[in-house]
């Protein structure tokens, strides 16, 4: 599909292009916190899975650089923001980048330490697998990405702090708000106008990071395992099937940005221009070392009659 069709059928994807998005997915997080102003006093941020950067950008713009340019800010009180990724991404202003795993301890201890010893009072997660196209199987693999992000959250967000991540809506839903409610009183699912209907994307806003009395973050998994296992039987399957019936519950879900705004999943004429042609405009800036790299290297290779495939470099 060509750049002109795509900026035709979405949207969001060419506002991205003109307003300097890296990816369509900062208008969700700026239509998460039209709606939840979770960005209120916020002053220390972690954006987990973070490349190619878009909620980054949007935490720089809407944190980091009103601060900066305010007249009566001072250096100890300008916004501290740390995007954390496997993949290396390129440099935004006002960000600090760690290259590291997630689910890793000493990732959380980096954050620690550039935070001066003290806890972020937001993190936001946009992670996702490779979707397969079997909804179980997806929205399985990426609950278990927010577990693993509600990992390092319990070693680097304050008490009172909120948590933003990426859920598939799937029959285990009631399961994964249960878990996420042992942590945060106030758990919402929101889908942001700008993600599309036919997706089964929404995001979990979590508020009030509130742990149980005594948590010990190395007890985590237990007690996740224990809300699929009412019972506390050996049989610790994490079960949602427990959830249906009398147990029913009930999960806040909420629709959220400018409802008369635009429409994901409509398409729209191309704007008008003085010279009647329209140019499509290329992504602001594209992934500096994307996982799927050595595929398109293969498939270049291929049409090119190279037979040795394994002489060519990643880094090439």
């Amino acid at each position: 599909m060509g750049k002109a069709s795509r900026d035709k059928r979405d949207i969001y994807y060419r506002k991205a292009k003109e307003e300097g998005w890296r990816a369509r997915s900062a208008f969700k997080l700026l239509q998460i916190d039209e709606e939840f102003n979770i960005f209120e006093g916020v002053k220390r941020v972690v954006d987990l899975c973070a490349a190619p950067g878009s909620w980054s950008q949007v935490l720089s713009r809407k944190l980091y650089l009103p601060s900066k340019q305010s007249p009566v800010s001072k250096d100890g009180e300008v916004p501290l923001i740390v995007a954390i990724d496997l993949q290396p991404m390129a440099p935004i202003e006002g960000v600090i980048q760690v290259q590291g795993d997630i689910t890793n301890a000493r990732t959380a201890e980096v954050v620690i330490r550039h935070f001066d010893g003290c806890k972020a009072d937001l993190v936001v997660c946009d992670g996702a697998p490779d979707v397969t196209g079997l909804h179980d199987m997806d929205e399985f693999v990426q609950s278990q990405l927010i577990l693993a992000g509600l990992t390092i959250v319990t070693h680097i967000l304050r008490p009172g702090g909120k948590f933003i991540a990426k859920i598939f809506r799937g029959k285990d839903t009631s399961l994964l708000y249960c878990q996420l409610k042992l942590f945060f009183p106030v758990v919402t699912f929101a889908k942001p106008k700008s993600s599309r209907n036919s997706s089964i994307e929404a995001f979990a806003v979590c508020e009030n990071y509130s742990p149980p009395e005594g948590f010990n973050p190395k007890d985590l998994h237990r007690l996740l395992e224990m809300v699929g296992s009412p019972s506390g039987g050996d049989d610790l399957d994490c079960s949602s099937g427990w959830l249906e019936g009398p147990n029913k519950v009930y999960i806040p879900f909420l629709a959220c940005g400018d409802l008369s705004g635009y429409d994901s999943d409509r398409s729209y004429p191309l704007p008008k221009v003085a010279d009647g042609t329209y140019q499509s405009l290329d992504p602001v800036q594209p992934p500096i070392a994307p996982p799927y790299k050595r595929a398109l290297e293969m498939k270049k290779a291929s049409s090119h009659g190279i037979r040795d495939l394994e002489k060519l470099s990643l880094d090439a």
